[in-house]
């Protein structure tokens, strides 16, 4: 008898083990999903990063967005036949010049100019100068030279009548709220690709290597523009630069020379009057993230400014205030100012020493607009320059990391 229930109880484990197999079969496990990454916050940073709810940082979603980064097939009519016809983010944003566009390759107003509209009109030049895709993550007061891409900006779609771009105003998909929103900006902007959303999207979805690509970082093969910007914004968000001469100095590993020394004294002190705007020693990201009016502008024309931080706000203290941007990789990103008036580093600082505007919302950091600037020497501004050429970065514009990756495979 007990032998029996010996018996018994073995095969009825035996066939729930069959069973259990069985139903393992039909039903396999699902994938884990994608594989979460961590941002390598470098010494001293900020370590509040932006980095929204909706779109965690994935291995899997930072591959598909630097494919998509550098595919000129986003444009929605690439040919390779045809010069012209294709545009991807990297057109614009070279990692060689800290992810900004070269002087050489600037039309002659300092300003990039988009893809040939189909009806033959002439191409549309960029109404500002470019701003450099680095170390985005560690903002939080707004994108462009007027902060406009914020999560405060309830404003949807895009009109642009007089280039015939209309992108329905409540589709929620066409916001303005962070960095997802530039990849479908980048495809609307008539200086920019110029196309239509659905071509962008329909040209990626049918190349046969983007679908898995899709269905590993967001779970199903489906392509879309909410898909594109995402991916894009995280590849964005891990373009840290954080190793320049400097940074080895500011941690104690390298010295810097007598004059460079001389110029970031400089740089800290009311003497260059240089680190209210763009951080003391104690701000890594080398600018504030504010705004400013840097008395560049003179007070007749504050008021005919467009693109500044009261195009977006309204406020009429806002006028002539532009984004801060940082000094990080400076020597490799001209023109500079908002609207690229100059092309060396030299300009600028005659600019800071001799050029200052008054006008009634010029910066209170701006001490000394009434005698047209800080006066420096000669010998001062060769010191301040040598200082700047410190914070360029070699090894993030040339980390295999950010580089063009080819076709997806």
């Amino acid at each position: 008898m007990k032998q029996h229930l010996k018996i018994s109880v073995f095969n009825l484990a035996l066939i729930s083990m069959c069973l259990v197999l069985s139903a393992c079969e039909r039903n396999p496990p699902k994938p884990m999903g994608p594989t979460p990454f961590t941002i390598q916050i470098p010494p001293g940073f900020p370590t509040n990063l932006n980095i929204p709810s909706y779109n965690p940082m994935t291995y899997e979603g930072i591959r598909l967005g630097r494919y998509l980064f550098f595919e000129p097939r986003l444009s929605g009519r690439f040919d390779p036949n045809i010069a012209g016809t294709g545009m991807s983010c990297f057109t614009c944003h070279n990692p060689q010049y800290s992810f900004t566009t070269p002087l050489h390759l600037l039309n002659e107003n300092r300003r990039v100019v988009g893809l040939p509209p189909r009806d033959g009109s002439p191409r549309v030049e960029a109404p500002t100068a470019m701003l450099p895709l680095i170390n985005l993550v560690f903002r939080h007061e707004g994108y462009t030279w007027s902060g406009m891409v914020h999560p405060s900006n309830t404003n949807l779609g895009l009109n642009i009548p007089e280039h015939n771009i209309y992108i329905d105003t409540t589709d929620p998909r066409f916001h303005f709220r962070n960095l997802e929103s530039f990849a479908w900006l980048m495809i609307a902007l008539p200086h920019e690709i110029h196309g239509t959303i659905e071509e962008s999207v329909n040209a990626i979805a049918t190349i046969p290597e983007y679908p898995p690509l899709f269905e590993a970082a967001f779970g199903t093969p489906e392509v879309t523009i909410e898909r594109i910007g995402k991916a894009i914004a995280q590849f964005v968000r891990t373009l840290i630069s954080a190793n320049s001469q400097f940074d080895r100095f500011r941690l104690g590993k390298e010295m810097l020379c007598d004059s460079a020394f001389a110029g970031w004294l400089m740089f800290e002190s009311e003497r260059a009057d240089c680190f209210h705007c763009h951080g003391g020693r104690g701000n890594p990201l080398m600018t504030t993230g504010g705004f400013a009016n840097n008395a560049m502008i003179h007070e007749d024309s504050i008021h005919l400014l467009r693109h500044d931080r009261f195009s977006f706000t309204g406020l009429e203290f806002d006028r002539g205030r532009f984004s801060i941007p940082t000094l990080r990789n400076i020597a490799l990103t001209a023109p500079y100012m908002h609207d690229g008036r100059f092309t060396t580093l030299e300009e600028v600082i005659e600019f800071y020493s001799t050029g200052l505007k008054w006008s009634p919302t010029v910066d209170p950091n701006m001490k000394f607009v009434h005698q047209g600037g800080v006066q420096l020497t000669d010998r001062e501004k060769r010191q301040l320059i040598l200082f700047l050429e410190t914070l360029t970065d070699w090894d993030f514009i040339t980390n295999p990391a950010f580089q063009n990756p080819g076709p997806p495979r």
